[in-house]
């Protein structure tokens, strides 16, 4: 291997195990600040640890338990799946355990109901634990395409049966927790709630942080007027017009296709642009992911 690779194969590692880091480090903000002193748990395998150290009344260490749920799931998936990829989740997990051990030490006070007295206050921790670990989860998720032992789960059964449903297996997982955490904390509806908003709220981010970043709409505009209208999109918006000759089924008659991407707070100016063109026919629809630039 040439000194260009090795330094570039050097760099790309740096990267990857920062990634995992700093994933591991925001998940553990969530878990010790806002979910392991409020009594329910999260989805997949890190809500079996949670349960675990419930059932055994805190005397056990959550982080040992954590590593001895997930880390045999990624040993397995570096031997049959991606060496590199269960390398990195043994890092994140790692240092999300680790993390929860290091607040601790600090004498950080967790957000929880012992310290804040008020029953409703086990809403927030849920919302804050689903928004900080689904913003953790959905680094891990954009940079190696898994996020924990749930997902890494669905890999080693999807290697062994590639034609699993891999969707139906993770929600599985998470249904037969939400399931346990009834009879884990005593029978109490609160719990249960407690986990489906959890796990709904960090869908809910990772969702967003996925595909609505950078997202943005796409305007079709069909027409016989593509220099005037292209004109006032390249000028009052600032975005980039591409023009594609196209030809109706009824009339046969030679029209040109403008294809314009704007951002969402622009819609309304394009649409006001396009309405001043009589015979114009436009549609726009959402656009999840927008690369590179599309500006003029």
């Amino acid at each position: 291997m040439d000194k260009s690779k090795l330094g570039q194969s050097v760099k790309q590692c740096l990267v990857d195990v920062t990634y995992a880091i700093v994933a591991g480090l925001i998940v553990s903000v969530a878990y010790y600040f806002f979910q392991n002193s409020n009594g329910f748990a999260p989805g997949g395998v890190g809500g079996l640890a949670t349960m675990t150290y419930y059932l055994c009344d805190y005397r056990v260490s959550w982080a040992i338990l954590m590593l001895a749920f997930n880390i045999p799931i990624f040993l397995l998936v570096s031997i049959f799946v991606n060496r590199k990829l269960g390398i990195y989740l043994m890092i994140y997990i790692f240092v999300q355990s680790v993390g929860t051990e290091v607040y601790a030490l600090l004498d950080w006070k967790p957000y929880c109901l012992a310290n804040n007295g008020a029953d409703f206050e086990i809403v927030f921790a849920c919302i804050a634990t689903g928004v900080v670990s689904g913003i953790g989860f959905s680094l891990m998720l954009r940079h190696f395409g898994a996020s924990g032992g749930t997902y890494a789960i669905s890999a080693l059964i999807k290697k062994a049966k590639p034609e699993t449903n891999i969707a139906y297996v993770s929600f599985l997982m998470d249904s037969s927790v939400v399931a346990i955490a009834f009879f884990v904390y005593g029978m109490k509806i609160t719990p249960v709630i407690c986990t489906l908003l959890n796990l709904f709220i960090a869908n809910i981010v990772v969702d967003y942080v996925l595909t609505g970043v950078k997202n943005g709409y796409k305007f079709e505009i069909i027409t016989d007027k593509p220099e005037e209208i292209s004109a006032e999109l390249l000028e009052r918006l600032g975005r980039g017009v591409t023009e594609i000759r196209v030809v109706g089924m009824y009339s046969h008659t030679e029209k040109y296709m403008l294809v314009c991407i704007v951002r969402k707070k622009q819609v309304g100016e394009t649409m006001k642009i396009i309405q001043r063109y009589p015979g114009t026919f436009a549609s726009f629809a959402k656009v999840n992911e927008v690369f590179g630039k599309f500006k003029k």
